[in-house]
């Protein structure tokens, strides 16, 4: 036992002991946020920007949000209005090296800077690809696009997925080729990597219908196990957003949540999308959304409990006032809602529990939105080309709502000091 102690305390990479996240022999509960478009950035490609990745980078570490949730990258066709490009895998095990190296370039920027990168491998929506182009190549058909067929059409389809072999068996050598590899910059292997705390299945992965949880719980166990077979050192995670992604069912995300290799808990929380907040009624709706989200939070941690794992809020966020897209709108309405959201965070963290930390989504820090629907040289936001430029992005020039950040960040700095 105490050789086993010894061993973790050395360790370079986040664990997780007695239900907390411990990093370099301390509680790490954090503030962090959704950057998934570090790796497109970090490329000497299209779309790459490494001047401002740094700048991004250096402006997040001074903010004190170390945590980034990050695309590994995008698969498909290019030239789809709603999908993020460059992609990085064009065809199974055809891959884009530009966005390799970007990825390399900045994980390397992250570990001289002491942050941590939770990288996503798939995605159950169609802005990276994901389920529907690992479906189309095992043979099942073309896609449907959202934007033309509706949102219906998409998600019939992407429900054979949880069933589909031969897509997971695509998905699978693509996590086999990710985990393998070696970053050209720093000579370190990826499954060596501190400046990596989790290796995430995917992004919001879904069953799509009820018929199909098993099949889906199935696959996501087959995920977690590669991945460990792969990589000894670092978390895994599901990426789920908890009971919503999961046809309601809180004893399924209990179950999936339940498997060994899985390290901690995730959930997403989205008041508009969810209906809890009217577009039009964004300020009024607040007490109805913080209401529903404490509830949804509450049942969420007693499941935490049970598994004694900690729970991390990686997902959400609220339109800006009058559901403008324009950076010079205000947000009372999501600032008021980061503050409870938060609160029910700091809180929980102060106790010595189990609500470790949140990503919000997302940061948008230095970008211009040129046009409301995303274009080839626009800038990256934290807002998907699927999604309208400035919708749910935290940019640098938001003071209200980065204000509300850097208070967070300090109550979860002390949560971190005072639980020993």
């Amino acid at each position: 036992m105490m050789m086993a102690t010894a061993l973790f305390s050395q360790s370079p990479f986040v664990k997780v002991k007695d239900g907390k996240f411990w990093r370099n022999n301390t509680p790490y509960y954090y503030v962090g946020t959704n950057f998934w478009y570090g790796a497109i950035l970090g490329s000497e490609g299209q779309g790459g920007d490494r001047k401002r990745l740094c700048a991004e980078l250096d402006a997040l570490k001074k903010a004190g949000i170390d945590n980034l949730r990050i695309l590994v990258g995008s698969d498909g066709e290019r030239g789809v209005t709603t999908k993020v490009e460059p992609t990085l895998q064009v065809a199974p095990g055809v891959y884009n090296d530009t966005i390799l190296a970007g990825l390399d370039f900045l994980l390397m920027e992250m570990g001289k800077r002491n942050m941590l990168a939770v990288l996503y491998l798939n995605n159950s929506w169609e802005w990276s690809g994901g389920y529907g182009f690992y479906l189309e190549h095992a043979g099942m058909g073309k896609a449907p696009r959202p934007n033309e067929a509706g949102y219906t059409a998409y998600m019939d389809f992407v429900s054979k997925y949880a069933t589909c072999e031969k897509a997971h068996k695509l998905f699978y050598d693509y996590v086999r080729f990710i985990l393998s590899r070696t970053n050209r910059y720093t000579g370190r292997r990826y499954v060596d990597d501190p400046a990596i705390m989790s290796w995430q299945i995917g992004n919001e992965p879904r069953a799509f219908s009820k018929e199909a949880l098993p099949a889906f719980k199935k696959w996501l166990s087959e995920a977690s196990a590669l991945i460990r077979a792969i990589d000894k050192n670092h978390l895994i995670s599901i990426g789920s957003e908890g009971a919503w992604g999961c046809e309601g069912d809180y004893g399924f995300y209990e179950e999936i949540c339940k498997d060994r290799n899985i390290s901690y808990c995730n959930i997403h929380l989205w008041p508009y999308n969810w209906s809890w907040a009217r577009p039009d009624h964004l300020i009024e709706d607040l007490p109805k959304a913080c209401d529903n989200t404490r509830e949804y939070i509450d049942k969420h941690l007693a499941i935490c409990q049970r598994l004694d794992k900690p729970l991390v809020m990686e997902e959400f966020g609220y339109p800006r006032d009058g559901f403008s897209f324009s950076t010079e709108s205000t947000t009372q309405g999501r600032d008021g809602y980061y503050k409870y959201v938060f609160s029910l965070v700091a809180d929980n963290a102060e106790r010595g529990g189990l609500f470790a930390g949140c990503n919000f989504w997302g940061w948008g820090g230095f970008a211009k939105p040129k046009h409301e629907q995303w274009q080839v040289g626009d800038d990256y936001t934290g807002d998907p080309a699927q999604e309208a430029q400035g919708l749910n992005s935290v940019f640098s020039t938001d003071i209200s709502t980065l204000a509300i950040i850097a208070g967070q960040v300090e109550r979860m700095r002390q949560a971190s000091n005072r639980v020993k």
